[in-house]
């Protein structure tokens, strides 16, 4: 079995992490431009200047037949202060970029949050504050107004976890708050909220295309085939994947995951009770949505773990550094005869598999899954135009093997993005974790592509893995 005439392979990028200009051409700051900094040692700027270089990027997708692009939208480059005053040579950068797209054949599949909140809101407790809860529907309308004879394909948020453990769990994205879970808890609720109110805006104003929100779902196994082991790893599931997935399709909590995530948040300190209103709200819009996007890199293997909070982020590729344990949770265990990235993200395509398997019996009103991010962090070399890139070719083939498995067996699964189109700029990581299928060459920006550009060609000529 090939994959489907229709299946659509792309790559991803995200407005912050390619775009540079960070605080030009009349953009808004955000968080990240202080946040970063203060540590003295990374920067948003050049990152794959995007902002210029897009038609090189969207004609080298032409030349090896991506036909479709994950683009972030700068919320703080349409509204520099988040709300208010618009910011019109932001608002004509998207349009130039979106009819590159279709000039070159390429789709925009369209994300209106990726990490990346105007800093005036930021600033008055991000998704914590209901206030800018109302600011981003108000920016997500102008944008389904702005766009929608441009773009078909629309994603409210990515990876609200993400967001919610970097922001106030692991404290390594700004306001870099750590171990305080009732504050994460209340971020993801506000921003699916969020969502919810951006999908009613766009169902409700009948807009052409279609809309989804995509998580970043992390399959949770227990460690040892334990009552404690299995007890860690659902409460792990639970905080960071039914959380939010309850949210998506269900527009509330069952009564399981409610239980979890209140014991977790009294454990910490806090509680959590949400506003019926807001559920209504929820409930309503989890019908409407189209699809999910998932980005998946890793499983994990939780053991019990009954200390305090302990966590060390791996932010430098400095292999078996990472450290990560939950008070009321578990702790985050490697797995003999599982390989890691530098990074200590475990390479084990069968969690894609098994997420997706998951949500199909889990959540069976679902309608379709893209698989929005998907990619191997690598420190490539370059040596006279070369960059052998064989591991990140072979973690994109196994992983595209169990998706097509996973399709075989009944998933509704339309497309696979790979992470990222082009080397970005990595977050808490920096350059030297590079993703892309062109080798940025950030002094010069100019593209190369790498053996995992002419691999994924081959994949999208062939409709299928290389064997």
């Amino acid at each position: 079995m090939k994959f489907p005439n229709d299946f659509v392979f792309g790559g991803a990028t995200a407005a912050y992490q390619c775009e540079g200009e960070t605080r030009t051409h009349g953009k808004g700051k955000v968080a990240w431009d202080d946040f970063l900094a203060a540590q003295g040692r990374l920067s948003g700027d050049p990152a794959s200047d995007f902002y210029h270089q897009y038609p090189v990027d969207l004609d080298l997708c032409r030349k090896f037949h991506i036909k479709a692009i994950r683009i972030s939208i700068a919320w703080s480059r349409i509204f520099p202060e988040g709300t208010g005053s618009i910011n019109q040579e932001g608002v004509d950068f998207y349009h130039r970029v979106f009819q590159e797209c279709h000039k070159n054949g390429v789709e925009p599949y369209v994300t209106l949050h990726h990490f990346d909140t105007p800093d005036t809101l930021h600033k008055a407790g991000d998704f914590l504050n209901k206030d800018t809860v109302e600011a981003y529907a108000a920016y997500a309308k102008f944008c389904f107004e702005e766009y929608h004879q441009e773009v078909k394909y629309w994603f409210t948020f990515n990876e609200v976890w993400p967001v919610a453990t970097n922001q106030y769990i692991e404290g390594t994205f700004p306001p870099g708050i750590k171990y305080d879970i009732p504050k994460a808890i209340l971020s993801m609720h506000y921003m699916m909220l969020a969502h919810a109110k951006a999908v009613l805006a766009f169902k409700e104003g009948g807009y052409p295309g279609q809309i989804g929100v995509i998580h970043s779902l992390e399959t949770k196994y227990p460690y040892e085939d334990n009552e404690e082991d299995r007890l860690a790893a659902k409460k792990e599931d639970i905080l960071a994947n039914q959380f939010v997935l309850d949210a998506t399709f269900l527009g509330t909590y069952t009564d399981e995951t409610l239980a979890v995530i209140r014991d977790l948040a009294a454990l910490n300190g806090g509680d959590f009770n949400p506003d019926p209103a807001d559920l209504a709200i929820m409930k309503k819009a989890a019908s409407m949505i189209d699809y999910l996007g998932m980005n998946h890199y890793q499983s994990h293997f939780i053991k019990s773990y009954d200390g305090e909070n302990d966590i060390f982020h791996n932010g430098t590729g400095e292999k078996g550094t990472n450290r990560f344990r939950l008070k009321g949770i578990g702790e985050r265990m490697f797995k003999e005869g599982i390989e890691t990235t530098d990074w200590d993200w475990l390479i084990y395509p069968q969690g894609m598999y098994d997420m997706i398997m998951r949500i199909k019996k889990q959540y069976p009103m679902y309608k379709a899954i893209y698989i929005t991010e998907n990619g191997m962090g690598y420190k490539d070399t370059f040596e006279d135009g070369f960059i052998d890139d064989t591991p990140r070719c072979d973690y994109i083939n196994k992983h595209l093997k169990v998706l097509k498995q996973a399709i075989a067996d009944g998933a509704h699964v339309k497309g696979y993005f790979v992470w990222s189109l082009m080397d970005v700029f990595s977050w808490s990581n920096g350059y030297n974790k590079r993703y892309g299928l062109f080798y940025v060459d950030f002094e010069t920006q100019k593209r190369y592509p790498k053996c995992s550009a002419y691999y994924y060609k081959m994949v999208i000529d062939r409709k299928d893995v290389i064997e």
